[in-house]
């Protein structure tokens, strides 16, 4: 990345439509962001930490924004957070995070959702709202994201998420709500990979694959005698917090043995996961299922579902942990959907800022303490 961070902020989110009347303007909408993406590094969470921020820090933000009418109130940010539109907001975003990206051939990207469980409002009957993010795993940057309609599901939004981004040569995962025909299609048309979850919503496909791992059972196929079934095979075992975990993974390419691989685009593999977990001496099995467009690899297969399992401790812990996430109350029209892109913005500059080996709530605090690494944070 040649441009510093701060001036392709301004380059690329100076983009976002205005939704005010232009009269009433007395700060340019991509400054408001600015002064909110800010306050967000340093801590903020809502609308009244961002306008105590700005009184704060006004001499300092004076040297990226104008502040000559006074500083903005709480009003001003709930306002305007409610008014803009969270798709070209969302879209300058994907297109700022593809400049800060480096992307490389085989990056594992999970897609995955997660609810602001106190953006719903019960006065009005709106339910709270589901955003769908897409994260790379190797870097731990947000890619996108997209809000699912109030009365849909996932479903119809991934597709909108997918065709945002520029995935050429990577290998997204999906949970088995994203293992739609439409939905694997997309992802090769988009020049990239899949590996995807099956459960008992393709019931024929979950079936299929369930026959064959049972009908090999006689050949000592789970037994990793490659010999009689084609296939490979790995195990890693993990111990940690009183707890022993044993992951057994079977990959085979014999697409031919599933009746109904044919309607699945690009399929070269299917999986079969166990999972055994011991602790206080007590044994649980889990079984899983996948299908995938890479060649049946075993070792590379479940590092790509361990890699998707991620996604819950690298984005939505740090999102609901450090930055609050699901306390915050913002309801009022689009405030919640772009709190959460600002939020992301933030988190993808702290992610990439290197100057000081912390975690991203220390780095909040040092941003909120010292101006010298907010700085850091921003012209990186």
């Amino acid at each position: 990345m040649d441009q510093p961070l701060l001036s392709s902020f301004f380059d690329y989110f100076g983009d976002v439509p205005d939704p005010r009347i232009h009269r009433t303007r007395r700060y340019t909408l991509v400054d408001l962001l600015f002064i909110a993406l800010c306050a967000v590094l340093c801590g903020a969470e809502e609308c009244t930490a961002m306008a105590d921020f700005a009184a704060g820090r006004r001499e300092w933000l004076c040297r990226y924004v104008d502040l000559s009418q006074g500083t903005p109130s709480h009003d001003t940010f709930s306002r305007v957070l409610g008014l803009l539109d969270p798709e070209p907001f969302s879209r300058c975003f994907v297109e700022w995070v593809d400049h800060l990206h480096e992307r490389k051939k085989g990056q594992i990207v999970p897609i995955d959702g997660k609810t602001l469980r106190h953006s719903f409002d019960k006065a009005t009957g709106k339910a709270a709202v589901h955003m769908v993010s897409a994260f790379c795993q190797a870097n731990g940057l947000v890619l996108g994201q997209v809000k699912v309609d109030d009365k849909s599901n996932e479903i119809t939004a991934i597709p909108q998420l997918l065709d945002m981004l520029d995935l050429e040569g990577c290998i997204v995962t999906l949970d088995a709500q994203g293992t739609q025909r439409a939905i694997v299609h997309q992802i090769q048309e988009k020049k990239a990979d899949y590996v995807v979850a099956v459960k008992a919503n393709q019931p024929d496909l979950m079936a299929d694959i369930e026959a064959f791992y049972q009908r090999n059972r006689a050949n000592r196929f789970l037994d990793a005698d490659a010999a009689v079934v084609p296939h490979t095979y790995q195990e890693t075992i993990d111990a940690d917090h009183g707890r022993i975990e044993t992951r057994r993974c079977w990959a085979c390419g014999l697409v031919e043995e599933i009746p109904s691989s044919p309607v699945w685009s690009g399929l070269k593999s299917f999986v079969l996961l166990e999972r055994e977990r011991l602790k206080d001496g007590v044994s649980t099995l889990e079984r899983s299922y996948y299908i995938s467009s890479l060649a049946p690899d075993a070792g590379k297969l479940l590092g790509a579902i361990r890699a998707h399992w991620g996604i819950e401790n690298s984005l939505h812990w740090v999102l609901d942990v450090t930055f609050d996430e699901d306390q915050h109350r913002l309801r009022k029209d689009n405030a919640p959907q772009n709190m959460a892109t600002i939020r992301h913005v933030a988190l993808n500059m702290l992610k990439n800022n290197t100057t000081r080996k912390a975690s991203i709530r220390r780095k909040r605090n040092m941003a909120a303490w010292e101006t010298a690494f907010l700085e850091e944070v921003i012209n990186n």
